[in-house]
């Protein structure tokens, strides 16, 4: 007989986005099927030039780890790993003070992401972090683990599938109601892909000083957009614009995505607030520091100008500008009726099946399907599809079990072939499910 298991434990389940990949890991024929997997924004371009030549040259003389030897950095990151954050975020942002900005390097945006839970809400804490739904589910994921409330303000979606704008009064009034001791935002969303505008930034961050909350935005996808709007960003509020700004906000940072490096696990927590950041780096001697190869592959950029950052910065939209065209073009194409959002940042597509799927349709039966059982030909290979269910996005329960999203990650060969999969796959289930 095992021993006990916490309850936590007994309870959890793996997180929506990667759901699907431990069930095709279940699949007596894995090896037979190619998978394109749309469920992670797991990405597959190469990194910038300078990282890949660091990496490649690890062992060299000219390397740090030529001899074999691999100390911790300081807790808070090495100084040129902190300075390729910072420029990262100054390239496409004309504010000066962002030099200033203090940061703690982390594993990954997803472990600034729970040092931000708790150095804002605590586990004992009844003060809610106040959250726009959908929202990255590893938000939801990490408020359970710490048993942080979270309060939400949900979107709601348009007939031609995106998201709405902001309801500004709807954010306030849950401030003066639930008493949040901060607001998460992501300008750049993931996963509807919908776009901030920074005068929205502007008057959520006049709430923020008003009820004496933080301001976190998650910018992982900030410098990926498909507008004239350019980066929105709270680091683009001056103290002229929204008086009381300093000192109250907070940003998740990540290089996997805009530097295509996700298994380097490099992410930060930014911080105009001195003892903000000098609590994260408190917190964050438990892990000792951030990975250190990472860091020094990373740090590569902190050698970049700002006109080399800004030029990446552009041959990424231009790349993801035109997977999406394609992408949606081809879905149209192929199965009529289905609502595609049209994203104007970020790297998601949400799609909704509710046109083109009877009543009882499940999406999380369907991504079940094509993990377990699914099998498509496309070019004489044998595919499978795997998605995640939006269910998962949302801090609260929902009853639309028709929504999926996809992540645009995989090499173009099999970005093409996803219309023609999906549509497949689907009738395949659907022909199933009525035997």
């Amino acid at each position: 007989m095992s021993p006990r298991l916490s309850e936590h434990y007994l309870n959890r389940q793996p997180s929506a986005i990667r759901k699907a990949q431990i069930l095709f890991q279940s699949r007596p024929d894995k090896h037979e099927i190619e998978v394109v997997n749309l469920a992670i924004g797991n990405i597959s371009l190469p990194m910038h030039s300078k990282m890949l030549n660091r990496l490649n040259r690890l062992g060299e003389s000219n390397s740090p780890f030529s001899n074999g030897v691999v100390r911790y950095s300081s807790s808070e990151g090495t100084e040129e790993c902190k300075k390729a954050i910072i420029n990262s975020i100054a390239a496409e942002i004309p504010n000066k003070n962002i030099y200033d900005l203090d940061c703690v390097i982390t594993d990954g945006g997803s472990q600034a992401m729970e040092l931000m839970l708790l150095g804002v809400s605590g586990t004992s804490s009844n003060s809610p972090l106040l959250v726009i739904d959908p929202l990255y589910t590893n938000y939801v994921e990490f408020a359970n683990r710490l048993s942080i409330p979270i309060s939400s303000v949900i979107r709601q979606r348009n007939k031609a599938g995106s998201y709405e704008k902001l309801d500004l009064n709807e954010i306030q009034n849950k401030i003066d109601k639930e008493n949040p001791n901060g607001i998460l935002i992501i300008p750049a969303d993931n996963p509807t892909g919908y776009q901030m505008s920074q005068d929205t930034i502007n008057e959520i961050a006049k709430m923020c000083v008003d009820k004496n909350i933080w301001l976190i935005s998650d910018e992982a996808y900030r410098n990926i957009y498909y507008t004239n709007n350019g980066p929105t960003s709270i680091w683009n509020i001056s103290n002229k614009v929204v008086p009381g700004i300093k000192g109250r906000r907070i940003s998740i940072e990540s290089v996997s995505k805009v530097w295509n490096a996700c298994g380097l696990r490099i992410g930060a927590l930014v911080t105009d607030n001195q003892v903000m950041f000098d609590k994260v780096r408190s917190e964050y001697t438990a892990n000792l520091c951030a990975n250190v190869i990472g860091q020094y592959i990373f740090g590569a950029i902190a050698n970049l100008s700002r006109q080399e950052i800004v030029g990446w910065y552009k041959m990424q939209r231009e790349y993801y500008s035109e997977i999406i065209t394609d992408l949606v073009n081809g879905l149209e194409q192929e199965l009529p009726g289905l609502i595609i959002s049209k994203p104007k940042a970020s790297i998601y597509i949400v799609l909704d099946f509710s046109r083109i799927t009877p009543d009882d349709f499940n999406i999380s039966k369907f991504i079940e399907y094509t993990a377990k059982y699914g099998i498509s030909s496309y070019n004489n290979k044998k595919y499978t599809l795997l998605l995640s269910s939006m269910n998962g996005f949302f801090s609260t329960k929902i009853s639309d079990n028709k929504l999926a999203r996809i992540a645009l990650v995989e090499p173009k060969d099999k970005m093409k072939a996803v219309p023609s999969l999906l549509s497949s796959l689907l009738n395949d289930y659907l022909l199933n499910s009525k035997g």
